[in-house]
């Protein structure tokens, strides 16, 4: 499947840039940052924070399982890692579990990490289909929603003075991860890529058929921390927030 070979990753223009791919377990980062940032050293040094991270992580869960199958906001113990307490405060404000925000805060922490370590000026982090970036020019992001004619066909335009920002998408037609919808695509932009996470998924479960793109829009439009969305059910989109909608028909 497309999705699994994550062929998207094409999509991303160099535009002096340089890519490279950082994978553990189930995390699998695509990860670019501007040439005069990157150093050789990068991808191993990348390699082992996300190996740290994971592994932190995934301590914590096992004495507390109950916090990955959590379907609604959940607290992490004092011992949790403070990526997993992020986690919990934004599932309280987006009404369902904090697992839902794993790939984008998975996605902050390493661009974090890299503009620390690296001082780079420009760095994008996509994850899974969530991404986290930083950059000075401005990018259109096409919205990828499995067999729906308007997958890749249908995107938003941000411009360079918006980053950095979280841009997310989730599926309940398309990829592993648990949705209760049926919804081809929500991409939902936020300046916290976490609560972008989160509210994706949330949104996503919203949608069951076409009929639900508008109710959700609707909703959408009443959420301060969401500045731009793209929903996406078989044939049909619906689109709200300050970012211009771009049509891709002849770029793929």
């Amino acid at each position: 499947m497309e999705y699994k070979e994550r062929s998207y990753r094409s999509r991303f223009s160099d535009n002096g840039r340089r890519w490279f791919c950082v994978r553990f377990l189930e995390s699998d980062l695509w990860i670019g940052v501007d040439n005069g940032s990157y150093h050789t050293s990068m991808e191993q040094e990348a390699y082992t924070a996300l190996v740290e991270l994971r592994r932190s992580m995934d301590a914590y869960l096992i004495s507390d399982p109950s916090y990955k199958s959590a379907l609604v906001p959940y607290d992490a113990g004092v011992e949790a890692p403070s990526i997993l307490k992020y986690m919990s405060r934004v599932s309280h404000k987006t009404g369902i579990g904090p697992m839902s925000a794993v790939a984008g805060a998975v996605a902050l922490y390493m661009a974090d990490y890299i503009m620390e370590r690296f001082t780079a000026a420009e760095v994008i982090v996509e994850n899974g289909g969530d991404i986290y970036a930083t950059v000075r020019e401005d990018m259109d992001i096409a919205v990828f929603a499995g067999g729906s004619p308007l997958s890749e066909r249908v995107g938003l335009h941000i411009p360079s003075s918006a980053f950095p920002l979280g841009i997310c998408t989730s599926s309940g037609t398309v990829g592993p991860s648990l949705s209760l919808g049926c919804a081809d695509a929500v991409m939902i932009v936020c300046r916290d890529v976490l609560l972008a996470d989160s509210y994706a998924t949330a949104m996503a479960n919203r949608i069951r058929t076409t009929d639900d793109l508008k109710p959700v829009i609707d909703y959408i439009r009443t959420v301060p921390d969401i500045l731009g969305a793209l929903a996406v059910k078989d044939d049909r989109m619906a689109v709200c927030g300050q970012f211009e909608l771009r049509l891709f028909r002849n770029l793929f």
